[in-house]
Parts: C-alpha cells; sequence; structure tokens
C-alpha cells in the first residue's frame, strides 16, 4: 500500500466539508451557479488554511460531469482522477519544496560522483573527434578520486572563473549604483522623452537597467505603470512595457553588464572540458546583444501598443494620480559630470586600446582580439562603473569621503553571499563534472546522436532555444541554469563545430523571453504587488496573461535574428565566432 500523508488522506472533498472559509467557498459556488468563471485565482493566505483543498475542489466542480449545486459529485470519471492525481489537466505545484539552489548543487556533485562509480564499473569510454584518444571515466568514488576530490574543493572554488570576475565588477557597479547614478540615469531616460516614442523609451531603459542588478524591477516598473496613468493611458500596459524590457530583454544590451561574466566564466569551464586552451572571454556575445536591443525595442513597442493596450481598454480604475518626481538640478549635474567621466574614460581605453603604441595591444603581434584589453575585459566594465559612479557621488554629494566611497562597495558586496554560497557547491559540479570524464563522454555521446538523427545547424540551435526556454519556467537563475546546462550541452555543441559563443547565445533568449510569464521569476511577486495598486484585483493569473503576448512574439523575432546572423555568418562578439 501507498503511503499517504494524513492531511491529504482526509482533505475536503466538497466545499460543505471546507472549515472557517465559508466567505471564500460561497464566493466560488455562486461564480459558478451564475457562469461567471475568471480566467484565473489565486489562492493565498498561511498554510494550513485550505488553500489547496479549496482549489482541487474547485478544478473538480469545473471538470465534473455530474455536478449538482455547485458540488462535485466524487463518483465520475473525471471527479476520481482528480481525486486520485491522475488527471492529465490537474497539476499540484506543492511551494517552497524545492531544495536552495546551493543545495542542489550539492546534490548534483554528488550524482555525478555516483555516476563516476557507475560509469567505471560499465567501461563507458568514448573516442575523442579530435585526436583519436579513449576517453575513460574517471571514479570519483575511488581511492584516487577521493584523494582529488580532498585536495581541491578550496581549488575548485577560488578558481571557479565567475567568482572573481563578478566580484570585480560589483566593485564598480555598488559605487555607481550607492551613488546613486543609475536610479538619476533611469528617470532622465524616461521623463524626458517625447509622448509618441515613450512606450519605445521604457522598453529600451528596462534593457539599459540591467547594468543597474535590482534598479530595473524596483524602480522602473512601478514608474512606467505611473507614467502611463499620468499621460491618461492604461498603467497595466506601462508597467507591461517596463516588464518586457527589464525581464523579456535579459539578455539583450548595449554594454556588459555584471551577468556577462557569469555566463562567460561557466561557457569557459565547459568549454575547456573539451579544449584547456579555449578562452571565453565576457564579451563574446556583445555585437549580438547590441542589435538583440532593437529587436526587443521594436517588438516590445508593438506588442504594447497593438495588442496589450488595446485589449486592456480604457483604465476606470480609482487609483490617484500622483505627481512624477523629475529629477532635481544637483542630479542633473550629476550626471552630465558623469558623462564626461564616462566619454574620458572610454576616450583612453581607446587610445590604449588602437593606437600604434597602445599598452593593451598584443605587445608580440600588436593584435587587438587577443590582447590585455581582451584578457583583462572585466577591469574596463569595472572601470566604467566605478569612474563615472564616483564622480556623480562627489557632485551630488552621496560621496564625500573614503569611507562613503567603501561604503557602497562594502553594501554591494554585501548582496553577493548568497551568491558566493551558491558558486561553492556549483564549481564543485562543474570541476567534478570536468574530472570524471563523464562530461566529456557525456557530450561526444550526444554529438554523435544528434549528428545521426540529422539535428543540426539552425534547427538544434533553435530547438536548443525552446529548450532552454522550456527550463526557465521552472528554474529562474540564469547562473544557476546555466552552471548545469553549460558542461553538457558546450562540450557537445563544440564536437559538432559550434563555439560556446553561439550556444552562450541561443541560451541567452531562451533564458529571457520565459521570464515575463513564469512565477519562478524571483521578482514576480513584486510585479503582481505593483499590479495590485492600480486594481486589487490584478494577480499572478493577469500577469501571465498580459505578458504572454511578449513572450511569444520575442520568441519569433529574436529567433529568427540568431537564424539570420547564422545565415550571414556574423561573428556574436569580440573572440565570440559561430563555429570553432
Amino acid at each position: 500500500m501507498d503511503f499517504v500523508v494524513t492531511a491529504r488522506k482526509w482533505r475536503p472533498k466538497t466545499f460543505s466539508e471546507v472549515v472557517g472559509q465559508e466567505h471564500i467557498t460561497v464566493t466560488l459556488k455562486n461564480s459558478i451557479r451564475n457562469n461567471r468563471i475568471a480566467h484565473a485565482y489565486l489562492f493565498t493566505g498561511p498554510r494550513g488554511v485550505g488553500k489547496t483543498s479549496t482549489a482541487r475542489i474547485f478544478a473538480k466542480v469545473l471538470n465534473c460531469l455530474n455536478s449538482q449545486d455547485a458540488e462535485p459529485c466524487n463518483i465520475c470519471e473525471l471527479c476520481e482522477s482528480i481525486q486520485s492525481n491522475q488527471s492529465l489537466d490537474i497539476i499540484e505545484i506543492v511551494g517552497n519544496k524545492l531544495p536552495h539552489p546551493a543545495t542542489i548543487f550539492g546534490l548534483l556533485a554528488l550524482s555525478v560522483a555516483i555516476i563516476s562509480f557507475v560509469g567505471d564499473l560499465l567501461n563507458w569510454q568514448a573516442v575523442h573527434p579530435s585526436d583519436g584518444s579513449i576517453i575513460t571515466v574517471n571514479n570519483l568514488l575511488s581511492a584516487d578520486g577521493f584523494r582529488w576530490i580532498w585536495t581541491n574543493i578550496v581549488y575548485n572554488f577560488v578558481n571557479f572563473p565567475p567568482l572573481g570576475y563578478v566580484l570585480a565588477v560589483m566593485v564598480g557597479v555598488g559605487v555607481a549604483e550607492g551613488a546613486g547614478l543609475f536610479n538619476a540615469l533611469i528617470k532622465a531616460l524616461v521623463i524626458h522623452t517625447p509622448k509618441k516614442i515613450i512606450t519605445a523609451s521604457i522598453v529600451f531603459t528596462g534593457i539599459l537597467s540591467h547594468l543597474a542588478s535590482e534598479a530595473g524591477y524596483v524602480i522602473l516598473i512601478p514608474l512606467g505603470a505611473l507614467i502611463f496613468h499620468t499621460l491618461g493611458r492604461h498603467p497595466m500596459a506601462g508597467l507591461a512595457a517596463a516588464f518586457c524590457g527589464v525581464s523579456g530583454g535579459f539578455g539583450a544590451n548595449l554594454l556588459i553588464g555584471s551577468v556577462d561574466p557569469i555566463l562567460s566564466g561557466l561557457s569557459q569551464s565547459a568549454a575547456q572540458i573539451v579544449d584547456k586552451s579555449i578562452y571565453v572571454n565576457a564579451a563574446v556575445n556583445l555585437y549580438f546583444m547590441f542589435f538583440s536591443c532593437f529587436v526587443v525595442v521594436i517588438v516590445g513597442t508593438f506588442v504594447t501598443e497593438k495588442i496589450v493596450e488595446p485589449r486592456l481598454g480604457k483604465y476606470n480604475g480609482n487609483a490617484e494620480k500622483i505627481p512624477i518626481e523629475d529629477i532635481t538640478p544637483i542630479e542633473k549635474r550629476g550626471l552630465a559630470a558623469s558623462l564626461v567621466a564616462f566619454v574620458s574614460v572610454i576616450a583612453l581605453i581607446l587610445i590604449m586600446v588602437f593606437s600604434e603604441w597602445g599598452i593593451l595591444r598584443n605587445p608580440k603581434t600588436g593584435e587587438i582580439l587577443h590582447s590585455p584589453f581582451f584578457d583583462g575585459i572585466i577591469i574596463g566594465i569595472l572601470i566604467l562603473f566605478l569612474i563615472p559612479g564616483f564622480v556623480y557621488g562627489l557632485t551630488v554629494g552621496t560621496i564625500k569621503n573614503d569611507k562613503d566611497f567603501m561604503k557602497h562597495i562594502t553594501k554591494s558586496m554585501s548582496t553577493l553571499a548568497s551568491y558566493i554560497v551558491l558558486v561553492f557547491f556549483a564549481a564543485q559540479f562543474v570541476y567534478f563534472f570536468r574530472y570524471s570524464n563523464v562530461g566529456l563522454i557525456f557530450a561526444i555521446s550526444g554529438a554523435d546522436f544528434l549528428s545521426h538523427v540529422g539535428l543540426t545547424g539552425i534547427p538544434l540551435i533553435v530547438a536548443f532555444v525552446l529548450l532552454s526556454a522550456f527550463i526557465n519556467l521552472f528554474m529562474g537563475s540564469a547562473s544557476a541554469k546555466w552552471a548545469i546546462m553549460a558542461p553538457v550541452f558546450v562540450p557537445m555543441f563544440m564536437f559538432l563545430g559550434y563555439h560556446p559563443a553561439l550556444t552562450q547565445a541561443a541560451f541567452r533568449i531562451g533564458d529571457s523571453v520565459t521570464n515575463l510569464i513564469t512565477p519562478m521569476m524571483s521578482y514576480f511577486a513584486l510585479i503582481v504587488a505593483f499590479a495590485q495598486k492600480y486594481d486589487e484585483n490584478y494577480g499572478m493569473g493577469t500577469i501571465i496573461s498580459t505578458m504572454l503576448p511578449y513572450t511569444f512574439f520575442l520568441t519569433i523575432f529574436w529567433t529568427l535574428l540568431l537564424i539570420v546572423w547564422m545565415l550571414l555568418g556574423l561573428p556574436l562578439g569580440p573572440g565570440g565566432p559561430l563555429y570553432l
């Protein structure tokens, strides 16, 4: 006999059996009797009050073949299938039951160790396509494997590429964000834009807000709703446009942001499973990301003005029109000073790179691509954030001395505590994968299989975009997803002749487009809260249904951009060719 939790065994089967929630059950029964079923319902409240039980009863009534007085019969085929958890139309998601991402990586590392034991026992092997050598499994649970684990745990952690990259970049980001540069820049870009292009401006600013970590979600999304409301347009349309840019356009940008070093570092670690000499810099997707901005802006503007806003109709809510605060004169001076600093830094870097005597060129060959500049591009990103942020802070008074300067950096670093913990376990998983040769054997076997079935070229890349988009529905963190996917797919695609830059670019599309419709996205609840300021009936279903057209069109046109890119044979960025 299968074990059944007591609470599930004895949970209510009809509305009349639900205790203490009469105001809810009566409302639901009336909506059924009057045939006024909403498109979505959100059941909230403390644990144990009957949210899941009530939702299941509601689902049974809607599907029941013999319902009477808005109650399920509990004896028909559909009722029984729902009751026994066999219905394909009813999925019960147990919230907050997934382990912490760090725990997941710990379990994955353990799984790799167990798989390496099985692989060694079964004598798994593969022939390396490049040199014809025989690849065998290194058993992590053998004496040699255990010694390797014992002596390399700390090494795996401190030498994990994304760790150092992110810590370095956050020094500059912390100063710019703490000084208030990002907040002022977002307000200036949106508020001082002509009304005709306000939608495009909001989407575009949302894309740029990736540089400011959480600023896009916390500032721009409610600001987008407020601007639309002030202009007499539907505030949900403004919220949707901002959400599209901030979250749907996550894989696009004009400049390199803090996520680029993370993804490129993971791609490099994965690529080195095949080729230890390969280097994946943070700018490998820069050209593609740049042009992706315009695709996201065009799609976001079109969907907002032609689909979402007409469907929403006229806003009849009673939300008060709050005046939008313009940037102050001192903030304007700060922005002007920071712009001068930014241009000066760019000019200095260009001189050091492109002049004949430039010290950041390759000292032996004079090359720019394979040069100290690209090898240390993280430092360039750091400076581009730090100097303008510092100048802005000095101008507006948010940085008065070295203590203020260090305070902003310290605050920025303090937000990375969970990330550092995650990296410790993710690093073990990645390096376990590499040492065991399990990933390499899987990659060779997978590449052989894909070649055998004929799934290569554009169909393969499109399939990978869709796979990434699907996985994104269930796992929010881009870095966590890529840390799991990269060790498998980057080497596999390398054996098919594709550079890690292409695999990473395809992942970034899929990782972006479904951000808009997944409750697993960490800021989704915040988006719902912003929407409820304008209509208390807005819930998760409202947000998902509103954002679904953005996901649909972004998936199509962003993928088409990548297809065109491949057909033209264009590099994805500096040091980022399509093929090996």
